[in-house]
């Protein structure tokens, strides 16, 4: 673990930095040999699909087709350390709990299936048999279906997520808590209205081709390191890179490719956006707004002066319904008030909407900067809206790109892990396995939790991931799984989650992407599907952890046929051979027809997408504009009024990443990036609002949000480091202040918690000692 201190990093995203920092982590999982070896085969035709981001695999031109943060969710899967029983069993669950999340991480791979024992307050092996014993028992003990919860994480291979969809419906119901009901859910329900598929409509080809990228809310450097390779190449040629960000990364700044041999000799980097907007946190919308209120404007003096159009006017007659509504709704916005609401002013507005309109084509990408507020369904729903302004939709080097999270997180999706199926799927999936499925949808995530507080849920079993820690209203989620009969987590290591159980509890470990998965059927490969709808193989490379692992489908068919005593379907010859689920696969879902063999073809193949295709399966058969008025009293807004006479600064809080994290998975202490070195508990702040609330960079605060409820969330001991960030606004890093988020807060119309617009207050606690860092880093690189 790194000496804590404060010193800011001076170089580029990538380049030997990310290599030393690659090596480092081998050499910690004691796999320096073995690590590297594996490293060769990630992403690779014939290898596994890294068990990091869904970002798609280029056409392989070399064997280095991982980035550093990819490095690390490998080598902490082909680790050599083990979590074996009598490892687990000398210390108390008690004891466990009071760990920190990169401590439980560091026990390793667990070896054997474990069930918690109440006498010694310690897990003890159990045989597998016993643990699907007592799965099928609780289920079947239930009073209706629906007191069970079925979490998915984006990790499951397509394979395991239609037989774990398929159990459930069999056993009687929909409720799927999944992890895209905590990051991209509105952009799904954002886009389906609009352009008829909740997916991005571009591949990786149409990142040759774009004039312009405009990347909003996301941090490549941290999340998706292998998307600076697109965004590299892209600048190079002269594509302009326009990012909106609220802190400066230094991945949207300048990378240096750890495969160019000139860069890595002559310690070069690229410059990575040509045009940096530091929008205030939840300013989006207003940043959509002022885009196409720009265009509007550019387009009525091209109207005036006898030029060419800006607008494609042939593309929404043909194509779009809903124009005029929208343009006038457009027009009426107040430039005073977008300004207000996204910080940034008028010139700068008009600046990056002179930019869209130069361009010839445009993809817009996104993050969860985007997707975890109130307002995100809205706000992508304007996105698409800017797009089909100039007809950049369903045409080469254009489109939308919701860059994904969990590695199959949109494959799962694809399969039916979905709280809210449609009825032809229903229809499709009684008719293939002769069962009638349940129709009343299910609990999302946060209904999931609420139900189990309220005693509904009984049983929670998560296929992967690690919800205690994902989940907003800490507390809140915490007292839910405790109150549950029988907590079940199908995982490869130990985590937060397993501290936080039920009345009775299993961890059952399972092979890894990276491991040999040895079936009746000789050595089987799993799919997966990447962000932009392409579906491949993946074959792991290393014996597994342990003799005692199974496969991910083996643990879902063994539990469906302990479960379900009934059941016409065949679950334990299903597994057998992975490619008799693929085929089941393709009888329910057309777009798979030839599943089997087209995954033959490295690569795989590209799901059909409509919009690409300018096929718009909506209501009206168009794409749709849709109109919402600007948001002016979020919670942030409800806040800040109600504790004006009290003289109290409210300041709006976004939940981040550190670049040592994947998701919940705390890999060390370090961010390097941001120059943060043994510390997690930091809160970032610009100088201006520490010399306005009479604090210093170095001193210590708790954090308490301030929402309506009246109920008070703290989050305690956190470090001011002074950043470049707009004022106003505070960045810190989750899982640590997820308990900041009621459960209450969500997008409106996705339910996705608000993790990255949360109002709160500053506490001062003079009786730590402050810590010195390095003065904030000044601006640099890209203009504004």
């Amino acid at each position: 673990m790194s000496d804590q201190k404060i010193h800011f990093y001076k170089g580029p995203a990538g380049g030997w930095g990310a290599l030393r920092s690659v090596a480092k982590t081998l050499q910690t999982q004691g796999i320096a040999v073995k690590g590297a070896k594996t490293l060769l085969s990630a992403n690779q035709p014939d290898g596994f699909d890294c068990p990091g981001c869904a970002w798609p695999d280029r056409d392989h031109r070399s064997t280095f087709e991982f980035c550093e943060n990819g490095a690390k969710a490998i080598a902490a899967e082909a680790t050599a350390h083990r979590a074996t029983p009598d490892v687990l069993s000398a210390h108390t669950v008690s004891w466990l709990a009071e760990q920190s999340d990169f401590d439980l991480e560091n026990f390793g791979r667990i070896t054997e299936p474990l069930v918690y024992d109440h006498a010694t307050d310690k897990y003890k092996p159990i045989a597998w048999d016993a643990a699907f014993e007592l799965i099928a028992a609780k289920l079947n003990a239930l009073a209706h279906p629906d007191e069970a919860m079925f979490y998915t994480s984006g990790r499951a291979s397509n394979e395991a997520a239609f037989l774990y969809q398929l159990f459930v419906r069999e056993f009687g119901t929909n409720n799927f808590p999944d992890c895209s009901n905590m990051c991209h859910e509105p952009s799904g329900q954002g886009l389906k209205p609009t352009i008829g598929i909740g997916k991005g409509t571009v591949t990786l080809h149409d990142f040759e081709k774009a004039d312009a990228i405009f990347v909003f809310g996301q941090n490549p450097g941290t999340n998706h390191p292998r998307m600076l390779g697109e965004l590299r190449e892209a600048s190079k040629r002269g594509c302009k890179i326009v990012s909106f960000n609220p802190l400066r990364e230094r991945g949207l700044e300048r990378f240096a490719d750890p495969q160019s041999k000139i860069e890595m000799a002559t310690m070069g980097s690229t410059p990575i956006s040509s045009h940096y907007f530091q929008v205030r946190i939840g300013g989006d919308m207003a940043v959509m707004k002022g885009l196409c209120k720009r265009v509007l404007e550019l387009d009525d003096v091209a109207v005036a002066e006898g030029r060419e159009r800006v607008l494609d006017l042939d593309f929404i007659a043909q194509h779009t319904d809903g124009f005029d509504a929208f343009a006038a709704s457009i027009r009426a916005e107040d430039w005073a008030t977008l300004e207000a609401e996204s910080g940034l002013s008028q010139e700068q507005l008009h600046a990056a909407g002179d930019l869209y309109a130069q361009a010839k084509s445009v993809i817009i990408c996104w993050g969860m900067g985007i997707t975890q507020h109130q307002h995100s369904v809205a706000t992508i729903q304007h996105i698409a809206a800017l797009l089909m302004l100039r007809g950049n939709l369903g045409r080469e080097g254009a489109g939308a790109c919701p860059v994904r999270g969990h590695s199959n997180v949109q494959g799962d999706r694809t399969m039916g892990i979905y709280e809210k199926p449609a009825p032809a799927f229903l229809d499709r999936l009684g008719k293939v396995f002769g069962f009638e499925p349940p129709r009343k949808h299910g609990y999302g995530t946060v209904e999931a939790i609420q139900a189990m507080l309220d005693g509904k849920g009984k049983v929670f079993i998560a296929l992967g991931g690690n919800f205690a820690s994902a989940t907003p209203d800490t507390s809140a989620t915490w007292k839910a799984l405790r109150n549950t009969e029988l907590t079940v987590h199908v995982t490869t290591k130990f985590n937060r989650s397993h501290t936080i159980h039920g009345k009775d509890a299993l961890v059952l470990p399972c092979l890894g992407r990276t491991e040999i998965d040895m079936q009746a059927g000789g050595p089987q490969g799993v799919t997966v599907e990447d962000s932009m709808s392409m579906v491949h193989i993946s074959s792991g490379m290393n014996a597994p952890a342990s003799e005692h692992l199974l496969s991910e489908p083996m643990i879902v068919a063994r539990m469906a046929a302990a479960t379900l005593k009934h059941s016409k379907t065949p679950w334990l010859w299903l597994v057998e051979d992975y490619s008799r689920i693929r085929d089941k696969i393709e009888e329910v879902f057309d777009d798979f027809k030839g599943f089997n063999e087209k995954i033959k073809t490295p690569g795989g193949f590209r799901l059909r997408n409509t919009a690409s295709e300018r096929v718009w399966a909506t209501p009206t058969g168009k794409a749709n504009f849709i109109t919402y008025a600007l948001p002016t009293d979020t919670p942030v807004h409800q806040a800040r009024e109600r504790l004006r006479e009290h003289k109290t600064v409210v300041f709006n809080l976004a939940t981040v990443r550190s670049h040592d994290q994947y998701n919940t998975t705390i890999y060390g202490m370090d961010d390097r990036y941001r120059g943060v070195w043994g510390h997690r508990r930091v809160v970032f702040i610009h100088r201006e609002d520490l010399k306005a609330i009479g604090m210093k960079a170095g001193e210590w605060v708790d954090i308490t949000s301030v929402y309506s409820d009246g109920e008070e969330r703290r989050a305690e001991k956190f470090v001011l480091i002074e950043y470049d960030i707009p004022r106003g606004c505070l960045a810190s890093y989750f899982p640590e202040t997820n308990g900041l988020v009621p459960l209450s807060s969500v997008s409106i119309g996705a339910g996705t918690p608000t993790s990255k617009s949360i109002p709160v207050v500053l506490t001062l606690r003079p009786q730590d000692a402050p810590i010195p860092q390095d003065q904030a880093r000044s601006v640099e690189g890209a203009t504004a």
